[in-house]
């Protein structure tokens, strides 16, 4: 099981993100990365667009991902670094192409999700091959998730955020290159993007996003509840969100 450090407590809290390494091991990170490709060979991505290939819920669908999405170093990691009970939102494979050309720009989160009573959702971000930056790493915006109730933002624009938050232009930027089964951890809301692949390998991660047992449907569309006929304010629970 991972230690989670005082000083990476506080780095989180403080910034929105931490950096920690061999969340799980090299020889996993190996494992899960054939997994994910197979899964992903296998399965349509649900994005058409050139930033990435993605893949929502892989774990109510693939015993070997399951596997990684209920690891319990990222669930003891995630609660350790909130301080709050967790329910598993959803998990995503995020794969950018070999060459793909195009960068996924900042944005937030939590906008996109159809979450109300939720003011501290928190992200696993594992990377299942070493990520340098010309490989399509995360660089973050400290201190931004404190920046709440801001609209969704376009992935594909690089002003979009910038132009909802003018303040966000002056935020330093932060690069994490990540070994294979290392992780970075990030608030919902604090702002991130990831470069173009520039390399002739596909970048493989694998997210687990965690919300607070408190969390209510906003009544927001999205992939995940659009099938559940969830009513506006009532807790997001269940079988598909199981606690962490």
């Amino acid at each position: 099981m991972v230690t989670v450090t005082d000083e990476q407590i506080a780095a989180f809290r403080t910034e929105g993100f931490v950096h920690i390494p061999s969340v799980i091991s090299p020889s996993e990170a190996a494992h899960f990365y054939e997994a994910a490709l197979d899964y992903t060979r296998r399965n349509p991505s649900l994005s058409n667009r050139p930033v990435f290939d993605q893949h929502v819920n892989v774990w109510t669908h693939d015993s070997a991902m399951r596997a990684l999405t209920l690891h319990p170093s990222l669930a003891a990691a995630a609660r350790t670094l909130n301080g709050t009970a967790l329910r598993l939102w959803h998990d995503q494979i995020l794969i950018k192409q070999p060459h793909n050309n195009a960068a996924t720009e900042f944005h937030q989160d939590q906008p996109y999700w159809p979450h109300a009573t939720s003011p501290n959702p928190i992200s696993a971000w594992i990377a299942l091959c070493d990520v340098p930056a010309e490989k399509g790493c995360m660089t973050f915006l400290p201190g931004s998730f404190k920046h709440t109730d801001l609209p969704a933002q376009n992935l594909g624009d690089p002003r979009s955020l910038f132009q909802i938050e003018p303040e966000f232009v002056w935020f330093p930027r932060v690069t994490v290159p990540l070994k294979a089964g290392d992780c970075t951890f990030h608030h919902g809301r604090c702002a991130h993007m990831a470069t173009p692949n520039f390399t002739d390998d596909p970048r493989v991660a694998h997210i687990v996003i965690f919300m607070e047992t408190t969390t209510t449907y906003s009544g927001r569309g999205h992939v995940v509840t659009d099938p559940l006929g969830l009513t506006t304010g009532e807790l997001i629970m269940g079988e598909l969100f199981p606690l962490v």
